[in-house]
């Protein structure tokens, strides 16, 4: 059941500049909007004065906090209660500040005017008198008696404590285990710098009381619920575009305060008003991702079965709580916690902290490369505290093929795997048994020679709303237009969704149309292209259609030949009566019966939003310059079980990609702030690590395909198992390599002044 395709549909119109992204859509009259922000990452507002910037020529008008103070805050999704009942505290959060600043980059005050520079010259004549309050930038210390408080409200900083497992059961395997391994970590703050910067352009009618809102999202369900509670409008008077986006991550997948600004201005002027924020504008206030500090102890047997595991995150969620953010740090990480491991008692605590940072949120792989980091870095260190091998340990503590669908300790079932068949392919792909020979002659050549082998298991899929609805609809020419309300990014959505649909239709899949998220559209329930889920979701309601399609059409061949619906059979795009030689194409039918406007082919159909777990092992190579520090991947080697592989192009790119942003949180990415100001010094590509192409080394990619039983496809996610992989699998990879100088930790990232460092400092 697998379909090889030659590229992709939409390569040719975004290399060649056809792309219409944010930045793209453009009106006449319209105005330019410019932000300023605050210079400091925690004061008082004492007072803000902008009559010199509006008496500006050529300002339409400016919105300071004052003027958007109605704006509702964009509640979290948690709602579900912490340790001992306790509620989240909400933050809110003011689209504009009004008394406080609580980070540095923070929008405080709009102005709009008929040009950019006469915006960002305004702007500098707005007068804000700040009284500077201390900051608090460290989670830990933020949770200390006596810290400086971001909310007068919300007693030590503390936002939510999460809880799950068993506790009783956990300790008590604790009081009988033979051995117990320890280890704290941290996962960076890390900025997810999407190609395409944060960007808005609103217009407003006032005949009909609707905003259109252009910005780049990973889907309109995901963005319009925020935008119409913040603006204080019904969601159907809001239409949101997207045409092509440039990089989701998680990111872009709520409304930012910066949007609603937008349409409050252009309701206020009548005029459209573009934003585009600068790269320092989006690295500083696009949400981050990451920002946490883990604890774990596993607990190993004399036979070395792992018999308990405890668990403690202590996360930086920023100045605000982001819609996605406490979610994916609380009850997201607990469904697969104990990864791909039979680990019958486990207990984790999660503690979301407010700092003066910027806000955090899911980004890609959304706390699941966290909990894949904690959990082979624990299982590398219990190997080599016990004298054990880190393969051999692996295997005994793997859950087995047979036992899945596998109900975890925290009570999430796991649909299918085979973990052990992945551990042997990868080995066999690696060439593991070759490892020691690669050592040796890498230390001939004076380098540290190091390799890894990690296994992981994630969620991907579900959501929020009860169903994922797709609509096929019929042009007048008989060919098929698809809508879903995936939001694409890359995924490549415009060539292997017309590819499902086409295989069932047994048509030409250049003959299918695509549109995602279109408002112009029919109104669907679902989401958007979060948390690897779109082809279980929008491929299956999409698969569901068009099968709901063949039986209409019969129906409608029937008709047409004047013959029983019984003497109907499909095959290879054609209804014909059993036994003649009449037939009609599926399209030719469709046309045949289009009127200008509905056909009665058109279809809507959906699929629960159902999830599944797929697994993975990865393994890497790397050589280390003990001059310089410098680390070199020389091999990475990769074997997922994404459930059956539609397009191995795709899931290769999903994969290449997820691999390249893990290998960024390892060897570089971090978000830099001063201690003493909170002013964030990486706020541009001058100071932010980018991983760039001669990072990735050649990559090795295969796939063991298990049937997820969920979805009528078979498929699993794929987008995030390139990151919940590599992040592991490199830094055990890196600390092998150092192992031999004493050295047998590293905080991320690992970038060549710090392992130097090390190097030097080894054995003083």
């Amino acid at each position: 059941m697998s379909v090889e395709f030659k590229g992709r549909r939409e390569d040719y119109r975004l290399v060649t500049g056809q792309g219409k992204y944010t930045s793209d859509w453009s009106f006449p009259d319209e105005a330019s909007g410019f932000f300023l922000r605050a210079d400091r990452a925690h004061a008082k507002i004492i007072s803000l004065d902008a009559t010199a910037a509006r008496a500006h020529p050529g300002v339409l008008c400016i919105l300071t906090g004052e003027d958007v103070r109605d704006c509702a805050p964009i509640p979290p999704l948690v709602k579900y209660p912490g340790v001992g009942g306790m509620a989240l505290r909400l933050t809110g959060r003011d689209i504009l500040c009004r008394d406080r600043v609580r980070y540095g980059g923070e929008p405080v005050a709009f102005v709009v005017a008929i040009t950019l520079a006469i915006a960002m010259d305004a702007a500098e004549l707005i007068e804000v008198e700040y009284e500077d309050l201390p900051v608090v930038l460290d989670a830990e210390k933020a949770l200390q008696p006596g810290a400086p408080l971001l909310y007068d409200n919300i007693e030590n900083n503390l936002a939510f404590d999460y809880e799950y497992g068993d506790r009783a059961k956990t300790e008590e395997a604790f009081a009988r285990a033979a051995h117990v391994t320890k280890l704290t970590l941290d996962a960076a703050r890390i900025a997810g710098n999407p190609m395409e910067p944060k960007a808005c352009v609103a217009k407003y009618d006032a005949s009909k009381d609707m905003f259109d809102v252009y910005v780049p999202t990973q889907g309109i369900t995901l963005m319009r619920p925020g935008l119409a509670i913040a603006a204080g409008v019904p969601e159907e008077k809001i239409r949101v575009y997207a045409l092509d986006v440039g990089g989701g991550f998680g990111v872009r997948g709520e409304a930012y305060p910066e949007f609603v600004a937008c349409m409050i201005a252009a309701r206020k002027i009548g005029k459209p008003v573009r934003w585009v924020s600068t790269r320092s504008e989006t690295i500083l206030s696009d949400h981050h991702g990451r920002g946490a500090k883990m604890t774990g102890e596993l607990a190993l047997d004399a036979d070395g079965k792992f018999i308990g595991l405890r668990i403690q995150w202590i996360v930086d969620c920023g100045a605000h709580l982001s819609g996605p953010g406490p979610f994916i740090n609380t009850m997201a990480p607990s469904v697969h916690a104990a990864t791909v491991y039979q680990i019958p008692a486990l207990v984790g605590l999660h503690r979301l902290v407010l700092t003066n940072r910027t806000p955090t949120t899911a980004y890609r792989g959304a706390a699941r490369p966290n909990v894949s980091y904690l959990m082979e870095r624990l299982v590398e260190e219990a190997a080599g505290e016990t004298g054990r091998d880190r393969i051999e340990l692996r295997k005994k503590n793997l859950i087995p093929k047979k036992a899945f669908p596998y109900k975890t300790p925290t009570g999430s079932v796991y649909d299918s795997g085979d973990p052990a068949g992945l551990l042997a392919d990868v080995l066999k792909e690696a060439d593991w048994k070759g490892i020691e020979k690669r050592r040796k002659a890498a230390q001939k050549r004076g380098m540290l020679y190091g390799a890894a082998c990690s296994l992981f298991i994630e969620p991907s899929g579900g959501g929020a709303a009860p169903r994922e609805e797709a609509a096929i609809r019929f042009g007048d020419n008989g060919n098929p237009v698809l809508y879903t309300m995936s939001g694409p990014s890359g995924q490549g959505h415009e060539t292997v969704f017309p590819e499902i649909v086409g295989r069932i239709f047994g048509v030409d899949p250049e003959k299918i149309t695509f549109r995602a998220s279109d408002p112009d559209g029919p109104a669907l329930i679902g989401l958007g292209t979060i948390g690897s889920r779109s082809m279980m979701t929008h491929g299956s309601a999409l698969s569901n259609a068009a099968n709901t399609v063949i039986v209409k059409g019969r129906e409608l061949a029937s008709k047409h030949f004047e013959a029983a619906q019984a003497d109907i059979e499909f095959s290879d795009g054609n209804y014909r009566v059993r036994g003649t030689d009449l037939s009609i194409g599926l399209l030719d039918l469709a046309k045949k019966y289009a009127t200008g406007g509905e056909n009665p082919l058109d279809t809507i159909d959906s699929h629960p939003m159902t999830s599944n777990f797929p697994t993975g092992a990865h393994i890497a190579e790397v050589e280390i310059d003990p001059e310089t520090g410098v680390i070199d991947i020389v091999k990475y080697v990769a074997v997922d079980d994404a459930g059956v592989v539609l397009n191995h192009t795709l899931a290769e790119g999903q994969v290449h990609g997820g691999i390249m942003q893990g290998l960024g949180q390892v060897m570089g990415e971090i978000c830099i702030y001063d201690e003493t100001s909170g002013q964030m010094l990486t706020g541009s590509f001058m100071d932010y690590f980018m991983p760039r192409a001669d990072l990735l080394p050649p990559l090795a990619i295969f796939d063991r395909p298990i049937p997820s039983p969920n979805n009528p496809l078979g498929v699993k996610g794929v987008g995030e198992a390139g990151t919940t992989g590599a992040v592991p699998t490199v830094t055990n990879a890196i600390i092998d390599a150092l192992r031999s100088l004493g050295i047998n930790d590293i905080v991320l990232p690992a970038a060549p002044h710090k392992v130097w460092g090390m190097i030097n400092g080894a054995g003083r």
